[in-house]
């Protein structure tokens, strides 16, 4: 397995970590504050990284946002600061297994977003990977006949990578930029509006050692991920970087079985196959 391999299986492993240790988090920080350290924490984190990269003399010669970025780098923030407040919020009422395989919703989302605004074309393969993903999140949502009605978390992770796929889209607009810089002010933007919003709404700061927790999380799983990814781009391409890192909702559903000990229901497992089956078509 050469560098670049590695860094894209470690960007997806890292952020698959982020959902089962960020449902443990939940139970002593509110989701909104969650929110807001888990990408305060990639900011600081990241802004930490290029500053070693400076003094070491690697400062690579990226370009800069410029004055045109400015309306796309907005939008992007203000997602970013609406997605994890909906995801934290659906993950405290929902089962870290499901709201890993619901996370992949955002391949939809980005997806129809990309055909509908930027006129992408979307291939045969890649529709039949949006109906199944689709029906996949459905079967997940779905809370039984009796009461015909969905999952108010899943729904609230539905939405959350409906924002994730306007973000990535908005991001797709300054991707020629320093990824480095841009993850920087996601995190700081993000995070600064998260924790405003928190105080607006009358949310208490946790304590000090699970702040350190959230922050940390958030470095690894916001921040280091998207570095690696970025890295293991720029050698094995775009298509083999995401056929790798589409491992990281089936190592998040792994993961929450086996650290939160959860028992999914019949429906899950299905669910799980058709997800499968989705996510490999469209990587």
């Amino acid at each position: 397995m050469n560098l670049s391999v590695a860094s894209a299986i470690l960007a997806a492993l890292l952020y698959a970590l982020s959902t089962p240790l960020s449902k443990i988090l939940l139970t002593s920080v509110s989701s909104t504050m969650m929110a807001a350290f888990l990408y305060l924490g990639a900011g600081i984190g990241m802004l930490i990284i290029g500053l070693i990269r400076k003094i070491i003399g690697r400062n690579d010669k990226e370009k800069k946002l410029s004055a045109r970025d400015i309306p796309y780098t907005i939008a992007m923030v203000i997602l970013d600061i609406a997605a994890p407040i909906c995801l934290m919020k659906g993950l405290e009422i929902s089962s870290a297994a499901s709201v890993s395989l619901l996370n992949n919703f955002e391949i939809v989302a980005t997806s129809l977003i990309a055909y509908v605004i930027f006129k992408e074309i979307i291939s045969k393969k890649l529709w039949c990977a949006i109906v199944l993903i689709t029906l996949s999140s459905i079967i997940l949502s779905y809370e039984g006949i009796e009461s015909f009605s969905f999952s108010k978390g899943s729904m609230l992770v539905l939405l959350a990578a409906v924002l994730w796929g306007l973000e990535n889209n908005c991001t797709r607009a300054i991707s020629g930029s320093d990824p480095l810089e841009i993850v920087v002010i996601k995190g700081f933007g993000s995070g600064v509006g998260a924790l405003i919003t928190a105080m607006i709404i009358g949310e208490s700061l946790p304590p000090t050692d699970i702040i350190w927790q959230a922050l940390l999380l958030g470095f690894a799983s916001y921040g280091l991920s998207i570095f690696f990814y970025v890295y293991a781009q720029r050698t094995l391409g775009a298509a083999r970087t995401s056929a790798y890192y589409a491992l990281s909702p089936f190592l998040g559903v792994i993961l929450s079985l086996v650290i939160l000990s959860e028992v999914p229901n019949p429906s899950f497992y299905i669910a799980l196959i058709v997800m499968a089956v989705g996510t490999y078509l469209a990587s």
